[in-house]
């Protein structure tokens, strides 16, 4: 705990120090999940995980590496769920196309439901 804190510090007083670099942190924090949170970006999360992920690209970043360079070496260490917004291959085409697959099973099961609700009432009428 004690250790989390601190870097949480360190990281607060180095972006003090430099904008831009705060600024390029946070970018690329937008872009990539949360670990721990899932549903969440690095930027949003306050998780000890997250922090130390921060951290982490503004180590990297100090160093000269790019954005790109960043991206692809946490995609190297943690894969592409680290993504926020992966891309669209056939990997993760069942990522994109899973909640628009689970609306239309629901609608389907809707107009299922209420049809055989309405077949009963038809046949008292007659």
């Amino acid at each position: 705990m004690g250790f989390s804190l601190c870097l949480l510090v360190a990281g607060q007083t180095f972006a003090q120090e430099d904008p831009v670099l705060e600024k390029r942190v946070m970018a690329l924090a937008e872009e990539l999940r949360c670990l721990v949170c899932q549903n969440q970006t690095l930027a949003d999360s306050h998780a000890a995980l997250a922090v130390d992920l921060k951290n982490r690209i503004r180590e990297l970043l100090r160093e000269g590496k790019t954005e790109h360079e960043v991206l692809d070496f946490m995609v190297q260490r943690y894969g592409e769920f680290v993504l926020y917004r992966p891309p669209l291959r056939s990997a993760t085409a069942l990522l994109w196309a899973g909640p628009f697959l689970l609306l239309a099973l629901g609608v389907s099961g809707w107009i299922a439901w209420l049809r055989k609700r309405k077949t009963p009432e038809a046949e008292e009428i007659s």
